[in-house]
């Protein structure tokens, strides 16, 4: 049996008609990994419902039968360096990697996901379409477009799609620089017919999304996942998740989560909750108490990282009681100080009360999630930190405690897009794996030189599409990244302006400024200003 047939469908595909689009929908990663992410199971749903298309999957490791002569291939981009795949399946299909070099016989190459959504640009020159934002409503306008121009040539298929509200065509806007290797001076579309600028789209139905195939051969096993809020109310100053999906949205119980789980429970006993800020629901603890019900006995729950002070003995007990060890909270730093920089309003003492509750619950273990390089933070933060963790250890003796730390990578639409990755991050990291681990407590950083790339693809440009070809024919290492901006000097910013240099919130033309996201610009320089304030008053 293939691995396709052993898929449980929670929807009815259907009998696409004679003169369907022949479409392929890709992941640029493995079937495992591929298959357990909800927003490409939603949109390949999607699709699949649709009898005007004919859409088959496809993965780095396996597919569906593929059409001959697809007339669109999509991606759903989820993961920065999915780039290399992307060219990889690209050279597969024998389609070009640029655009531009694409005939009236090849696909239309389109893409969606986080990565594309938050800045497609350093990706720009290798897709036809980008879809930004929610998919649930621009998904379909895309196809309903596409489908009155499908007789045409490219160029007027491409200038058609860009008037539809979201999609963004590349090609039709010219980016000027002040010299090769220098800023932006302008970005303006190449004539008055196309945008000046393309809105993010936000879908603000209340039906979130669910899981609609379960299978045991995804990353997490026979898992169903229901999506219960969508962005986050914290806005934390750093925080993609939250400030590219505003608003923030919650499903309601009785009439969209109650029936998503319980239909997901038919086929399954493993159950996630996703969202940014779960626990922040606000019938959160109806849904714990639905979720108690003997009827679910034998759910295995998981629940994605939830916020600090909703941490309860009953949220614990009830996660505990459905085969769930630990839990994860999101805590940045333990200083005060840099808390109150980034806008994550918790005390020391509500990290502490969650670890205590977490343990009075029945959890064997609590997961923190910290940040170093914040803008603002000194040495004595980091200090902090560690006796955050001490204190915390100290609280709840026999309680397994793991630190996952990452270095602050400024993200495009947040109020902290104009700071760059801090230097000393790297040995910030080494400073605290080495007191952490004395005590006892699990450290797990992020690698520092990934951070450095992450944030390169993040605040990059379009010039950014011939750094990534050289590195991928170097090897695609750290190092490969370093040899490709030697080969390229004085064609491209050196690696310093994308990643560490701060920009201007007044002056520096943004590489994604022609595409707005959930706020105007005047408001994340507010919030900017707002964090900056706390930083200069101590």
């Amino acid at each position: 049996m293939s691995v396709f047939q052993q898929e449980r469908l929670l929807f009815t595909p259907a009998t696409f008609k004679d003169n369907a689009i022949p479409a392929i929908f890709a992941f640029p990663n493995e079937y495992t990994i591929g298959i357990t992410s909800l927003g490409f199971q939603i949109v390949w749903a999607t699709l699949a419902m649709r009898s005007d298309i004919d859409v088959r999957r496809l993965f780095t490791d396996l597919s569906e039968p593929l059409a001959r002569n697809p007339e669109l291939l999509g991606f759903s981009v989820s993961w920065e360096l999915d780039y290399i795949n992307i060219f990889n399946l690209l050279e597969s299909l024998d389609i070009p990697l640029h655009s531009s070099d694409r005939q009236d016989n090849h696909p239309l190459v389109f893409g969606g996901g986080t990565v594309l959504t938050a800045n497609p640009e350093p990706l720009a020159d290798f897709f036809d379409v980008i879809l930004l934002g929610d998919g649930e409503d621009l998904l379909d306008r895309f196809i309903d477009a596409y489908q009155q121009v499908r007789q045409a040539n490219r160029a007027t298929k491409l200038r058609h799609l860009a008037q539809v509200p979201g999609i963004y065509i590349p090609s039709l806007y010219e980016i000027t620089y002040s010299s090769p290797d220098g800023e932006i001076k302008a970005i303006a579309p190449i004539d008055s017919d196309i945008p000046a600028e393309v809105q993010k789209q936000t879908y603000r139905g209340n039906t979130l999304s669910a899981s609609t195939v379960v299978t045991e051969k995804a990353a997490w096993e026979n898992i169903y996942m229901v999506e219960v809020v969508r962005s986050c109310p914290e806005m934390c100053r750093f925080c993609l998740a939250s400030y590219l999906t505003l608003p923030f949205r919650t499903a309601p119980l009785e009439t969209s989560l109650i029936p998503a789980i319980e239909k997901g429970l038919k086929v399954t006993n493993r159950l996630g909750l996703l969202g940014a800020s779960v626990t922040q629901h606000p019938e959160f603890e109806a849904i714990l108490d639905y979720l108690s019900q003997p009827t679910y006995q034998d759910v295995r729950l998981s629940i994605a990282s939830v916020r600090t002070n909703t941490v309860t003995e009953k949220l614990a007990s009830t996660l505990a009681n459905r085969d769930t060890r630990s839990i994860t909270i999101a805590v940045e730093s333990g200083s005060e100080k840099v808390r109150k920089i980034v806008n994550k309003k918790l005390t020391n003492d509500e990290i502490i009360q969650a670890a205590i509750n977490a343990k009075a619950g029945g959890l064997k273990a609590l997961k923190l999630y910290g940040m170093v390089g914040i803008p603002g933070e000194s040495m004595q933060d980091v200090e902090e930190t560690i006796t955050m963790m001490s204190a915390i250890k100290k609280a709840v003796p026999g309680l397994r405690l793991t630190l996952g730390c990452s270095t602050f990578v400024p993200k495009s639409h947040t109020p902290f897009q104009w700071f760059g990755v801090n230097p000393d991050a790297k040995k910030r990291l080494k400073h605290l794996d080495k007191n952490l681990r004395q005590q006892g407590i699990d450290f797990r950083p992020e690698s520092y030189n990934w951070s450095v790339i992450q944030a390169l693809i993040s605040r990059g440009d379009r010039r950014l599409g011939k750094l990534l070809q050289l590195t991928r024919e170097f090897g695609d290492s750290a190092g490969s990244y370093k040899r490709a901006f030697k080969q390229l000097k004085g064609q491209i910013p050196p690696l310093n302006y994308y990643v560490h240099d701060r920009w201007s919130a007044a002056e520096t033309i943004l590489p994604w400024q022609h595409l707005t996201g959930a706020l105007p610009q005047k408001t994340l320089v507010k919030h900017l200003h707002e964090a900056m304030a706390i930083k200069d008053a101590r």
